[in-house]
């Protein structure tokens, strides 16, 4: 089966890493002086001329470290739309390369300004030392990328499945109870029933068919809108939804099936707890550039069902957003007395996918 532009695309991005992020960068300046510390102990050892000798060496590997990085952020673009093996030879010629260019240059320097910069070795051998050297740390490098690559996309096809499972995971009363309110109302108000059936196709197909990870805010918080008025035949004046809303941009992308979830759950562990039901409140707003939604409801003294569905979904939407947005993003959990509130918050992205 022949890989696709997108799938070869998603397979580099997760091999390589970001070249052009500040923790790359400091990453690489750490592990270029620790491999000039190395060096330097390896040829002197800690003698008198142990801090003269680390410093060129330091001097000398961090050049090469700082100017490899920068090559690899500006051809990022172009390795991204190769495979992952074209991008492993390219990126491992590319960095040899350039660390002997470098060497050579290193050594005419030294050779033209000999009291500016000192190699002791000659021509031919310090050329060779780089080059044995630097593919040996070169290779090492990669090695450690592709196997951080394998742990990174075990993680990825394990939260793929986990979202899978999330949009087929359709409680079955919610089934139950829509189809036998469904059946009610082709008796009394047909036209309102051939509505819900309408509604409930469009939330299982939504629920069930998407293939996508991520959508719009506007499309998700439809989706919610739709469980809403399902949920609203069956519990009538017992289920009120207040939404506040309007300061959200419709058009940012969010993690598919994350604010119907939070509003099945708080219908199901508070709403349906309440003689007299209650109130879900829904708001959102853009805190420069991240976005907050919170959803709450009341809680039903005394009263509570299984939380492993709760749990469940929780955990799907906090590893999602780890998946999607790293730190960046975050699921928070407020329970009080009379009170049960989930807030998320992440930036808000309108770049479409």
């Amino acid at each position: 089966m022949t890989a696709t532009p997108r799938q070869a695309n998603q397979d580099t991005q997760v091999y390589l890493p970001d070249f052009c992020s500040a923790g790359t960068l400091f990453i690489v300046v750490l592990v270029g002086e620790l491999v000039a510390i190395v060096l330097t102990l390896a040829a002197h050892g800690p003698d008198g001329r142990f801090l003269l000798s680390l410093s060129k060496t330091s001097f000398f590997v961090l050049w090469l470290a700082l100017l490899g990085t920068a090559v690899m952020c500006r051809l990022q673009a172009r390795l991204a739309s190769a495979g992952r093996m074209r991008a492993f030879v390219i990126s491992f010629v590319i960095l040899e390369l350039l660390c002997l260019v470098i060497a050579e240059v290193s050594w005419q320097l030294t050779r033209i300004f000999g009291q500016a910069a000192i190699i002791d070795d000659g021509h031919l051998l310090f050329i060779a030392r780089t080059f044995a050297i630097s593919s040996i740390f070169i290779a090492l490098a990669m090695r450690y990328l592709y196997v951080s690559s394998e742990w990174r996309r075990s993680i990825v096809l394990e939260a793929e499945a986990r979202i899978s499972a999330l949009q087929a995971l359709i409680r079955p009363h919610f089934l139950f109870n829509s189809m036998n309110t469904i059946a009610s109302l082709t008796r009394t108000d047909p036209r309102q029933a051939e509505e819900a059936v309408e509604d409930l196709s469009d939330l299982l197909r939504v629920s069930l068919g998407s293939a996508r990870n991520q959508t719009t805010l506007k499309e998700e918080l439809e989706v919610a809108a739709i469980y809403q008025r399902i949920e609203k035949l069956r519990l009538g004046d017992r289920l009120k939804v207040r939404w506040d809303i309007g300061e959200l941009p419709m058009r940012a992308r969010i993690p598919s099936l994350t604010v119907q979830p939070l509003l099945e759950n708080a219908i199901y562990h508070g709403i349906e707890l309440l003689p007299e039901g209650g109130e879900v409140l829904v708001t959102g707003k853009r805190d420069g550039r991240y976005i907050e939604i919170s959803v709450s409801n009341p809680v039903a003294p005394g009263k509570s069902r299984g939380k492993d569905g709760n749990k469940m979904a929780m955990s799907n939407i906090r590893q999602r957003f780890e998946l999607a947005y790293g730190n960046r993003a975050a699921v928070n959990v407020t329970s009080e007395d009379d009170r049960y509130r989930v807030s998320i918050r992440f930036p808000a992205d309108e770049t479409a996918q």
